[in-house]
C-alpha cells in the first residue's frame, strides 16, 4: 500500500509538471526559467482547490499582482484553481517535494502531518471569524506551529485563510437544541473528531463524500449536514434541507503554505514584501468571505431556505468538552488556550 502510494505522487508529480510545461507555470518573473536561485526570483505556482469566482482565488490572484509589483517584478504568483495541480492531498506533498511552490490547504490535511494542528480544527474553538483570524495570524502563538513541518518536509504554514462559520442545515425541521437532532443521520467529513461533533451534538453520525451529499439528502440517506452559508448556497443543497440552524458549532480553516527552501531564497526585503502582501491578502478574503456570505443567504432565502437562532448554551455544553476528549499533549492545550484567551 505505500508502495502504490508512494507510485501515484511519483505520477502525479510527472503529469503535474506536463501540465506546468503546457501553461509556460515554470518560467520565472524575467522569462528565463524558474530557477529562483540564478534569477533572484520566480512566478511560483500556487494549487487551488476553488473556482476562479471563489474568494480565495480572488484574494490570492491579487496577492500575486501586488507581490510582483512590490519586487519589481522579481517574484511573483500564478494560481492554478479547480485542482488543476491535484486535489489539497496530493498538491501538499507536491509542495513538500518542490514540484508546486505553494498551495491552500485545510487544516486536516496539516493535522495529519502534526497533530497540534488539530486543535483549530475543534468546535468552539474560535467565538467567530474575527477571533479566528486574530488567532491565526497572531506569530506570538503560532510561530512554533507553523514552523514544525519545515524540517520534516520542507513545508511553512505562512497563515491562514476562514471557511466561515459552519452550521447544521435539515430536511424537515429547524433544530433549536442537541435533542432536536437525535435519531438524525448527519453527513460529516471523515475524521474521528468530526464524528464525534455530531454525535455530541446529538446526531448519528454518517461519513459521507462531499460531492454525494446533495443526493443523499434528497434520496433521505441522510437527514442532515454541516457547513458554511456560501457553500450551502452554490452546492444548492438549500434546494432539499431547507432549514438553516445557526449551530456555529466550529469556525473552519484554510491554510497557505509554501515550500520551505524556495522561502528562504528569498532576499530580506523580497520577503518583507510577501509578508506584507500576505497581509493584505488575508485582509482582503476576510472582507470577500464576508459578503459572499451576506448574498448567499439572501440567494438560499430568495430559494426558500429558513434561518434561524438555536439554544446556543445548550450546543456550547455538549461540544465544549470535546477540547477534553482530543487534546493529548501540553502543546496542544498551550494552543489551546492561547486562541481561548483572544477570544
Amino acid at each position: 500500500m505505500k508502495r502504490n502510494k508512494t507510485l501515484s505522487v511519483m505520477a502525479l508529480a510527472g503529469a503535474t509538471a506536463l501540465v506546468l510545461a503546457a501553461c509556460g507555470g515554470g518560467a520565472d518573473a524575467e522569462g528565463e526559467g524558474g530557477d529562483a536561485a540564478a534569477s533572484g526570483g520566480k512566478t511560483m505556482k500556487l494549487a487551488l482547490n476553488q473556482t476562479e469566482e471563489h474568494p480565495s482565488y480572488i484574494a490570492l490572484d491579487h496577492f500575486g499582482e501586488r507581490l510582483s509589483e512590490a519586487t519589481d517584478g522579481r517574484w511573483g504568483i500564478e494560481v492554478y484553481p479547480n485542482e488543476t495541480l491535484g486535489a489539497q492531498q496530493e498538491a501538499l506533498q507536491l509542495v513538500s517535494s518542490g514540484s508546486v511552490d505553494m498551495a491552500i490547504v485545510s487544516g486536516t490535511q496539516l493535522e495529519n502531518l502534526n497533530e497540534d494542528f488539530l486543535v483549530f480544527n475543534l468546535p468552539k474553538v474560535f467565538d467567530s471569524v474575527e477571533h479566528q483570524m486574530k488567532v491565526v495570524q497572531d506569530p506570538e502563538i503560532t510561530g512554533d506551529l507553523y514552523s514544525s513541518l519545515e524540517d520534516s518536509n520542507h513545508i511553512t504554514v505562512v497563515g491562514g485563510f476562514t471557511q466561515g462559520a459552519r452550521s447544521v442545515y435539515t430536511k424537515d425541521a429547524p433544530v433549536k437544541t442537541p435533542a432536536d437532532l437525535k435519531g438524525k443521520k448527519m453527513r460529516v467529513q471523515e475524521s474521528d473528531l468530526h464524528i464525534a461533533m455530531a454525535q455530541a451534538m446529538g446526531a448519528a453520525a454518517t461519513p459521507m463524500a462531499y460531492g454525494e451529499l446533495y443526493t443523499g439528502l434528497q434520496s433521505g440517506v441522510v437527514d442532515a449536514a454541516e457547513n458554511n452559508e456560501v457553500s450551502y448556497f452554490t452546492q444548492k443543497h438549500y434546494e432539499v434541507a431547507p432549514y438553516f440552524s445557526y449551530t456555529n458549532h466550529l469556525v473552519g480553516l484554510d491554510y497557505l503554505v509554501v515550500n520551505s527552501d524556495l522561502l528562504n531564497e528569498m532576499s530580506e526585503e523580497d520577503r518583507a514584501a510577501f509578508d506584507k502582501e500576505w497581509t493584505a491578502a488575508y485582509g482582503e478574503h476576510t472582507q470577500l468571505w464576508t459578503e459572499s456570505t451576506e448574498k448567499a443567504i439572501a440567494d438560499a432565502k430568495a430559494g426558500g431556505a429558513q434561518f434561524s437562532e438555536v439554544d446556543a448554551a445548550a450546543f456550547d455544553q455538549v461540544l465544549t468538552p470535546l477540547a477534553d476528549q482530543f487534546i493529548k499533549t501540553d502543546a496542544q492545550r498551550a494552543l489551546y488556550d492561547a486562541a481561548r484567551d483572544a477570544a
